[in-house]
């Protein structure tokens, strides 16, 4: 009998699918992720972990390295990127990276002796408590905060301080008046602003709100009151009027005006607010990151609040460096690209290597960067701007 290519696959397909039990007890190729029970415990993890992350658009711009090369963005618009983050009262691990519980807003030193159980909720190890402030601190026998400790596990005060009421294993400094509103004592007999709040010359101890409230009024710690006709919008803390633009790092003013922050200006194609940097980083050579603060695009290094371009190889004193390892020889400027400038304003190349266009050849190289379209017409482009540097400026064309 004989059995067509099509029949015999068709048969070797049924095999394995009626028939598994032929299959070799030994395969791990089918069988081996799903026999191992680490696995689902690793993806139940995972998930467990999923659930803390969040999303967020920001600016395709932040993202861009390249000079030529602008970035599209995956979110909403071209001009947005959508990442992932950590939800709000959750950080990344720097060693997991996953997203853990946050614990600094209520613990100076993030939970440091103890476990931050949920966000916020700072748990110490034994033989530690938290203090006034949230950190959690030794106890006796090991260490009384501003006390001593006693063989049978006592704390005795220093002068000026006295036990805490409510844990007695920790002394707190004592004022012998009481402190006005929105103040704690701070060391014996002073007092000062509680944190998230700051004194003021005619208020006393006021909330602190950043950034700044908008249309409303701080009305405890990076809490806002927004005016009657104004709002907040989901996961911002401003008070603006409604609108259609996103305005980040600014508030609307209308339904149609984003009034920034300072240090920021307005951005038609994301309608938010980004940093502002002098000469936009050097002319277009770098992103602005932050207000007066410069990322520089690959092949270029900063200078002070401006990025420059940078040769490895010196231009030498007769030349200087006009792009990303080019230079610029005499007073045409002739571009001299891997080699320096002479004297006399002409590019001079390395032993082996001539000067064809705008670069440094070896001869044998120069015929393999014409194959592609896109090397030609730069080339073409190349000799027009020699013609220029070296002669076409005593030309008259008019």
């Amino acid at each position: 009998m004989h059995f067509s290519g099509p029949l015999v696959v068709f048969t070797a397909l049924l095999t394995l699918v009626v028939f598994p039990a032929l299959i070799e007890a030994d395969s791990t190729e089918l069988y081996g992720d799903i026999e191992n029970p680490g696995e689902f415990e690793s993806l139940s993890l995972t998930r467990e972990r999923q659930q803390h992350l969040c999303h967020r658009e920001v600016p395709t711009v932040f993202f861009q390295t390249e000079k030529s090369s602008p970035v599209r963005g995956n979110g909403s618009t071209i001009f947005f990127h959508r990442i992932e983050i950590c939800c709000a009262g959750y950080r990344r691990d720097p060693y997991a990276h996953d997203c853990v519980p946050d614990c600094s807003e209520t613990s100076p030193d993030n939970c440091r002796n103890g476990f931050c159980r949920s966000p916020g909720n700072c748990e110490c190890f034994e033989e530690f408590v938290r203090n006034e402030h949230g950190a959690c601190i030794h106890t006796c026998p090991i260490a009384c905060q501003n006390g001593r400790c006693y063989l049978n596990g006592t704390c005795a005060c220093h002068g000026g301080f006295v036990l805490d009421q409510d844990t007695r294993q920790f002394c707190r400094p004592q004022c012998s008046q009481a402190c006005g509103t929105h103040e704690e004592c701070v060391a014996p007999n002073q007092c000062d602003c509680s944190p998230g709040y700051r004194r003021t010359p005619d208020l006393g101890c006021q909330p602190v709100c950043a950034p700044d409230c908008g249309f409303g009024k701080c009305v405890a710690p990076n809490q806002c009151e927004c005016f009657a006709g104004f709002i907040k919008r989901p996961n911002r803390n401003v008070c603006e009027a409604e609108c259609y633009l996103n305005c980040e790092n600014g508030f609307c003013e209308s339904i149609y005006k984003c009034h920034c922050r300072e240090g920021y200006r307005y951005d038609l194609n994301t309608t938010s607010c980004l940093p502002q940097c002098s000469d936009n980083c050097g002319q277009g050579n770098g992103v602005c990151i932050a207000p007066g603060v410069c990322r520089c695009f690959a092949g270029y290094e900063a200078h002070g609040s401006e990025c420059r371009p940078k040769c490895e190889r010196s231009c030498g004193k007769y030349g200087r460096c006009l792009s990303p390892e080019v230079c610029g020889c005499g007073q045409g400027q002739q571009h001299c690209l891997n080699g320096r400038c002479d004297d006399v304003g002409h590019c001079s190349c390395p032993a082996g290597e001539t000067h064809t266009i705008d670069r440094c050849w070896k001869p044998d190289h120069f015929g393999e960067q014409l194959y592609t379209s896109e090397k030609r017409k730069h080339f073409n482009s190349q000799l027009a701007y020699e013609f220029n540097a070296l002669i076409g400026r005593l030309f008259n064309f008019n």
